[in-house]
């Protein structure tokens, strides 16, 4: 998840984002080190707020290997 990097890149602290999501700050860092991950409801929130798409705040770029088409 890159949302640690979009926050900062956006000049957003943790515990802004934390008080617009009303979660607490913990939740954030959670959310930022992989412990956790939102439910689809609470990354649609964090993308608007963020002003970023969801793709682009939930996907892995460390991750070298492609997803793979599902076969029919």
């Amino acid at each position: 998840m890159k949302l640690r990097e979009i926050r900062e890149n956006r000049g957003i602290k943790a515990s802004v984002l934390a008080a617009k999501m009303a979660v607490d700050v913990t939740t954030i860092t959670r959310w930022e080190t992989g412990a956790r991950v939102p439910d689809v409801n609470t990354a649609l929130r964090l993308a608007g707020i963020l002003n970023c798409s969801v793709d682009e705040l939930l996907r892995d770029d460390t991750n070298p290997t492609p997803p793979q088409p599902l076969e029919a």
